[in-house]
């Protein structure tokens, strides 16, 4: 099992699952985007996005930067971290949130933030609660939007990079993949690009 940034044919993807796990979407891009894959079977296990929110007086409140190039002003959020059942209790989830930190790190931020009603989860890579009026004001708003729509129970919560650890019991399990899984084609299909090939049209508005 490994961790590798989310490939742009895989947007519906991340799309029909973000929709069926009831995850945010807003602002997608699959560029944002880890996926966990399965090395013996190719099967896409989990994912998650890092989302930087710009700051600056050069952008609105709530625009976003890629992960590259981010400036000192900016927030990094982690969110929209999912894992598919039958890959649940696998450490999955724990190794998409420690590549997202460790992304997080190498574009120099020293803080992640996450909005969410899991933070007994993330308590044990050292994520710890906040108040709210300790968020930047950015995820503020993003929190009030959370609590109004996808996550009417979310907390802010945040870590200092340096002080994320990985429970040895979930790195184990990271390592042993479920046994009797089918190899999965990754030749492309329309349907990768968001083609309904049926109609010829693109399933997800993403700005094509």
């Amino acid at each position: 099992m490994y961790v590798r940034d989310a490939k742009n044919r895989e947007e519906v993807w991340l799309l029909d699952h973000l929709e069926a796990m009831g995850l945010d979407e807003t602002a997608f891009r699959s560029r944002d985007y880890v996926v966990a894959i399965d090395e013996q079977s190719g099967e896409k296990a989990g994912f998650g996005r890092i989302r930087i929110h710009k700051t600056d007086d050069a952008g609105s409140a709530d625009a976003d930067s890629d992960r590259a190039g981010g400036r000192a002003s900016d927030v990094c959020e982690l969110t929209s971290i999912g894992v598919l059942e039958g890959w649940r209790e696998q450490g999955v989830g724990a190794h998409v949130v420690e590549r997202l930190v460790e992304y997080a790190g190498d574009e120099g931020f020293e803080t992640v933030y996450v909005l969410t009603s899991e933070g007994s989860y993330l308590a044990q890579f050292g994520f710890r609660r906040i108040d709210d009026s300790q968020l930047p004001e950015v995820l503020r708003e993003r929190l009030e939007d959370k609590r109004d729509g996808v996550d009417p129970d979310a907390v802010p919560l945040e870590i200092d990079i340096d002080r994320f650890r990985m429970p040895e019991r979930l790195r184990e399990a990271f390592k042993r993949a479920p046994e009797g899984r089918d190899e999965v084609s990754d030749d492309e299909s329309a349907e990768d690009f968001g083609i309904d090939a049926e109609s010829a049209t693109y399933k997800y508005d993403t700005g094509r």
